[in-house]
């Protein structure tokens, strides 16, 4: 069934399709992110959406990651969901920001136990001798905050909000005459156009 996308903002309709998704895919939340070095070179991996308003679409990290590292150095990203039940996708590019640290402090304090112990644990994007030496790592790291009730979340832990310039929503169709609209940013008003496949 394709939705016709009767409005003339990108975040109501994102929200209706995001709760399809969630009714049929598996890891609704999956997004793909871009990002690339000061020269242009580009990267993408899989990242988890735990956000979306008005404001942009949040997904957390550690900041000594390769990903943090190129953002922190050309903020421009591109976000992509591909939700192949549906036969539909999102495509995001704006430009990212870390998150306030009150913001970064709630979701950390959400995560279970282990995957907190895990954010210390890990220099992520860094060599790693053996599985061994992580393993080693999250034990002893279990048992310094066993008898605490929170784990601390890292300052090196935190997020990144992409504040949208572009969206466009795509819907798959038969013989390939599929379905496009982009939602343009203009200031505070947002210009709808249809694209051909």
């Amino acid at each position: 069934m394709t939705d016709d996308i009767a409005e003339g903002e990108p975040f109501a309709p994102f929200a209706r399709w995001f709760a399809l998704a969630t009714e049929s895919e598996k890891l609704p939340d999956t997004m793909t992110l871009a990002t690339a070095t000061r020269d242009g070179v580009p990267s993408l991996r899989a990242v988890l959406l735990k956000g979306a308003d008005e404001r942009g679409f949040v997904f957390y990290t550690n900041f000594d990651s390769r990903k943090a590292e190129e953002l922190f150095a050309n903020p421009h990203a591109a976000l992509c969901f591909h939700w192949k039940s549906l036969g539909r996708q999102v495509r995001i590019e704006g430009t990212a920001s870390r998150v306030t640290d009150a913001e970064a402090d709630a979701y950390f304090g959400s995560r279970p136990r282990d995957s907190q112990i895990g954010a210390w644990a890990s220099d992520q994007s860094r060599a790693l001798p053996d599985r061994a030496t992580l393993e080693r790592r999250f034990t002893e790291l279990s048992r310094r905050y066993a008898g605490q009730k929170t784990v601390p979340r890292p300052a090196y832990w935190s997020g990144f909000r992409v504040a949208p310039e572009r969206i466009e929503f795509w819907q798959e169709r038969p013989f390939r005459l599929h379905d496009r609209v982009l939602f343009t940013r203009e200031g505070d008003t947002w210009r709808k156009t249809r694209l051909f496949p």
